[in-house]
């Protein structure tokens, strides 16, 4: 995932295109920031999987601040944050849809033989190593929590 990044953001230099180049450094940025304080821990550097979830962070924060600049009429603000959230966007692998999800939540129950709200928790670890960075895993766990029940 390192390297798709940074083979974007050489991309997007190279064809002047700023903003893009701009938020591709941001996410280069926390990266590097998460690695020194993995380091200072005497933790490895992070794995794709917790790239992935910066990245989903990201797009959830982003959202957030669209629609708060919408409610407020700040439009040309709004379209900012929802260009940002296309970029973060594109370096995901394929997100599932909520039918995919709901499958795969049913699948990983079934696999580790969850017998009810106590389980969510090894039912949400094997989420994320089965599909990681490619589905919401908070509304994953609701879907498993009804399940569940």
């Amino acid at each position: 995932m390192r390297d798709q990044i940074g083979a974007a953001l050489n991309e997007a230099v190279q064809k002047e295109r700023r903003s893009r180049a701009c938020m591709l450094r941001l996410i280069q940025t926390a990266i590097n920031d998460r690695d020194v304080a993995n380091r200072a821990e005497g933790k490895d550097p992070i794995s794709d999987a917790e790239i992935g979830d910066m990245l989903l962070k990201m797009i959830h924060q982003r959202e957030a601040s669209a629609a708060e600049y919408e409610a407020s009429g700040r439009l040309s603000e709004a379209e900012e944050e929802r260009e940002e959230i296309q970029i973060v966007r594109d370096l995901l692998p394929r997100q599932l849809d909520e039918n995919d999800t709901r499958r795969a939540c049913a699948q990983v129950i079934e696999e580790v033989d969850a017998g009810g709200l106590r389980d969510v928790g090894r039912c949400m670890n094997a989420l994320k190593q089965k599909f990681p960075g490619q589905m919401d895993f908070g509304q994953a766990s609701g879907i498993v929590k009804t399940m569940l029940r």
